[in-house]
């Protein structure tokens, strides 16, 4: 089962409180990747009982707009410690991705992803994702303590038409940048994913509204699964920490903590309107990313 996925597809006029005075400072993350450049990111997860380790290979070029983007590739994969072989129509998948402020993130075709990998895919965007938006805070994060707050709360989808027939989060950001190192070039960064004052989220149901957790819903998803529809409702959060070149703003190393706390029924219909009783859920996720060259 998949836990939440931060997707955003436009982000306008950030609405952005920071802890920073307001003398202007440099962009720390203003580096970019040249053109041509090739990286090679490996990912180990822990999903629930789900282990996996998976290799994703990108190359660094330019849009139709000059904007840098990285074209990705997904091989190696190891579920559970045995080796996956892809089939050949999805392994042409390619992930395009951009941490360039000129390009907003997009979502990916989940539909035409491997569906084993729809999870990992959508785990790097959640890294990007981060990393764009702290380039667009500028020089709000540029000494170790800067704190930003971004207002956002956008529902964001990974739901692939297929056994996720709703899948939904809707978040804020909280930035910290954690250290500085200028000797070694990079920085630290903590992106805290917490649950909106009002989430916009779409729930298929009725009973999807009634809080889990004593705050408003974030998160939902409907799986079909054995002849029946499992709807599940509740709060999520993240912690992203990555390390950032301070050379090339490329993403060295990171980790993702996601937690799920819901309720979820087995639902005979696709309305979601005949249910048997509620159980509680709680998905607990860890994601490693590591830059191999």
């Amino acid at each position: 089962m998949i836990a939440g996925i931060l997707l955003v597809l436009f982000v306008c006029g950030l609405a952005v409180t920071s802890a920073q005075s307001a003398q202007p400072s440099p962009n720390i993350f203003a580096g970019r990747p040249k053109v041509g450049e090739r990286m090679t990111y490996r990912m180990k997860g822990i999903n629930d009982k789900w282990r996996y380790q998976v290799q994703a290979s990108g190359v660094v070029r330019k849009d139709s707009k000059e904007n840098l983007i990285e074209s990705y590739t997904w091989s190696h994969l190891v579920s559970n410690g045995a080796a996956v072989t892809l089939p050949p129509s999805r392994a042409r998948f390619r992930e395009v991705l951009s941490i360039d402020p000129g390009r907003p993130p997009s979502i990916p075709n989940l539909g035409a992803a491997p569906p084993a990998l729809i999870g990992p895919i959508t785990d790097l965007a959640t890294f990007y994702v981060d990393l764009w938006l702290a380039t667009r805070l500028g020089g709000k994060l540029s000494h170790a303590g800067d704190h930003a707050h971004l207002n956002l709360g956008t529902p964001a989808s990974w739901a692939d038409g297929r056994r996720v027939l709703t899948g939904e989060d809707a978040v804020d950001f909280d930035f910290t940048l954690l250290s500085v190192n200028r000797v070694a070039k990079f920085a630290t960064l903590l992106v805290q994913h917490v649950p909106p004052a009002q989430a916009r989220v779409r729930f298929p149901a009725p009973w999807m509204r009634k809080t889990v957790l004593g705050t408003p819903n974030n998160w939902v998803q409907v799986i079909r699964e054995n002849g029946k529809f499992v709807a599940a409702v509740g709060v999520e959060t993240f912690d992203v920490q990555m390390k950032v070149s301070l050379e090339n703003g490329k993403i060295l190393s990171g980790t993702l903590e996601n937690l799920v706390r819901a309720r979820e029924r087995d639902c005979r219909d696709a309305a979601l309107t005949s249910w048997d009783a509620p159980r509680p859920l709680q998905i607990s996720r860890h994601v490693e990313i590591s830059l191999q060259n």
